[in-house]
């Protein structure tokens, strides 16, 4: 378990050390900042209201769900992987006492606490622009509740990243081959909406069943039970595939 806990910790520490964390803050900040001047305009210049203050953080969550958010997840999962093989610290990584299982699982877990870093400062912020849209306290724990569990669909989504990384040559094709599989899982989720739901992809906004005076908890379980279904073949997959490459 120390050996786990130490390669986590070289995980987090290689993070951040990247410049991606420091993008992924100032370009989440712009676009909150985008989207609260444009709904600040629209709502008292133009006279239409089109979202009061907790709406404004869960359109925003809408947004980034699908842009921004998963994009950093993806740098970061491809960097663990790809970008190491890349160039050969791989070695130094696999040279700890640490197995290999627990070197990658603990990349697992250093991209889930990214994507969670990320869910959550985003959220402060929004909920700083909320208020300052609309003057009044937004709703914190339905906000909380949205950005929270939206953290489980995009850790899911940073696995199949981080399996394309051990099969793809390179940092490039990585994050291209990422790019198209994100693509191609939306489009197949909207020309056939009855394969819509056995896509992870299409949980990005399952946020949603959490919200709202009736709750759902069969549908909840059962978006939960696919998730983890596909957590767990992704994070197989791409162990075999990481414990097979030469170093």
């Amino acid at each position: 378990m120390s050996e786990l806990k130490n390669a986590y910790i070289n995980e987090l520490y290689k993070i951040s050390k990247k410049k991606k964390p420091a993008v992924a803050v100032i370009l989440s900040t712009v676009a909150v900042a985008v989207a609260a001047i444009s709904v600040y305009g629209i709502n008292n210049l133009a006279g239409i209201r089109i979202t009061g203050s907790s709406e404004l953080s869960l359109l925003i969550l809408s947004v980034l769900n699908y842009t921004l958010i998963p994009l950093f997840a993806a740098f970061v999962s491809i960097d663990m992987i790809s970008g190491e093989f890349a160039d050969n610290t791989i070695k130094t990584t696999l040279t700890t006492p640490a197995t290999r299982f627990d070197v990658y699982l603990s990349k697992a877990f250093a991209a889930g606490t990214f994507i969670l870093a990320n869910l959550m400062y985003i959220m402060l912020i929004s909920l700083i622009a909320s208020y300052a849209v609309s003057g009044v306290v937004p709703d914190i724990l339905s906000v909380f509740t949205a950005y929270f569990v939206s953290v489980l669909p995009v850790f899911v989504f940073s696995l199949a990243v981080m399996l394309i990384g051990n099969i793809a040559k390179g940092t490039t094709s990585s994050f291209m081959l990422s790019v198209l599989m994100f693509l191609l899982l939306l489009g197949v989720g909207l020309a056939y909406p009855m394969a819509k739901s056995f896509l992870f992809t299409s949980a990005f906004d399952w946020y949603r069943l959490f919200l709202g005076s009736f709750i759902n908890y069969g549908k909840i379980l059962r978006v939960f039970l696919m998730l983890a279904g596909y957590a767990i073949m992704l994070f197989g997959a791409g162990f075999y595939f990481f414990e097979k490459r030469d170093v």
